[in-house]
């Protein structure tokens, strides 16, 4: 069976995965009729793509300087459960994209409720950043406080992908969380190859002005077909002047 290459090009990265056509999702995790996946290799699968799908809209339409934001909940202000905490949100996505279009900008947002254990309510957003964001979230949220970040573009938001999705399955101080996206962030296509053999490709080939993000380098053979799956980001280097 052939193998197939698929390449993500972003501004500041790519991103290569390679294996055997047909195979797809986290390593180790086959899509077949004949096996179904233990409820353990699901959960890291589902949350593997969840993440990948929030990396890769990050590194597509965001850049250094935007906004994480986080909107707190005042004790007395807080939702009675994710449903009235949905709906918080999008009054509150109404006043701001509002707000944005009167400065003829588009808002771009990814965002996760989360509700912990000792039911601390709050709302973790990542949205494009442009003159008097800062005082427009303030008054477009009456629950409680808002607090800014500016993103940075260590290892290429993949850390944030990982912190934006999280759930109770990922970690344990969250009793709930719900993870959405505006609907203006379409997913990129990758570039496809397909080879004959392994050996065509097995030698990992850097361009130059980049380097290989050595946290990222994923490889092994899949437990149920023997197929050989590899999975690494290229970073741009960041030169100074």
């Amino acid at each position: 069976m052939s193998y197939r290459k698929l390449t993500y090009t972003f501004p500041g990265a790519i991103e290569i995965e390679e294996h055997r056509k047909g195979e797809y999702g986290a390593p180790g995790a086959r899509r077949e009729k004949r096996k179904k996946p233990t409820p353990e290799q699901m959960v890291r699968r589902n949350q593997w793509n969840k993440e990948k799908r929030a990396r890769h809209r990050l590194r597509k339409y965001f850049r250094k300087n935007d906004y994480l934001s986080c909107l707190t909940y005042r004790k007395e202000e807080r939702p009675a459960d994710m449903e009235a905490a949905k709906k918080d949100f999008c009054a509150f996505m109404r006043k701001v994209r509002k707000e944005y279009r009167k400065r003829g900008a588009e808002l771009r947002w990814i965002r996760n409720i989360e509700v912990g254990t000792r039911n601390g309510w709050h709302v973790h957003i990542v949205l494009n950043r442009i003159p008097d964001t800062d005082i427009i979230l303030s008054e477009a949220w009456g629950h409680g406080r808002v607090v800014n970040k500016l993103l940075y573009e260590s290892g290429e938001f993949r850390d944030l992908a990982a912190y934006i999705t999280k759930s109770p399955k990922t970690d344990t101080r969250l009793r709930e969380a719900n993870y959405s996206t505006s609907k203006n962030l379409p997913l990129p296509e990758p570039e496809v190859k397909e080879y004959r053999r392994w050996k065509k490709w097995r030698e990992i080939r850097i361009p130059d002005g980049y380097y290989l993000d050595q946290e990222t380098l994923i490889e092994g053979e899949n437990p149920f077909t023997g197929g050989r799956y590899r999975m690494y980001t290229l970073l741009r280097v960041e030169r100074s002047g």
